[in-house]
């Protein structure tokens, strides 16, 4: 994780967010528009991620926290895909769970390493 800055990473997890919540609303047989919630937190999270690259704190911080609410919204449907046993379902929410995660670890180390540079 040290080698990526914070816009690759949350980058990275704004285009898989878009392309798998598609993928997942395009292929089912009963698309809810629930399912598009990834989706539009996708586009917020590459709107924001020129300003995020250039360590704008507000922009990087509103990023953040969108990042940390799409992760608390992808818990419902990864225990749902999981209750109904639906393997597709499991893998492409499990793979927005990680991504997710790694953008959020990847903003808490910037926010601690711009503290410690501030400090010294």
């Amino acid at each position: 994780m040290k080698n990526f800055l914070p816009y690759q990473v949350s980058g990275l997890n704004a285009l898989l967010l878009i392309l798998i919540g598609s993928y997942g609303y395009l292929q089912s047989s009963t698309p809810s528009p629930t399912a598009l919630i990834p989706v539009g937190f996708g586009i917020i999270l590459l709107a924001m991620n020129k300003g995020v690259k250039a360590e704008n704190k507000i922009i990087a911080h509103i990023a953040v926290t969108a990042t940390l609410l799409i992760l608390i919204g992808l818990i419902m449907p990864l225990k749902s895909a999981i209750a109904k046993g639906n393997m597709g379902a499991i893998f492409r929410v499990s793979i927005m769970v990680i991504t997710t995660i790694l953008a959020i670890i990847s903003f808490v180390q910037s926010f601690i390493k711009a503290r410690k540079e501030r400090e010294n």
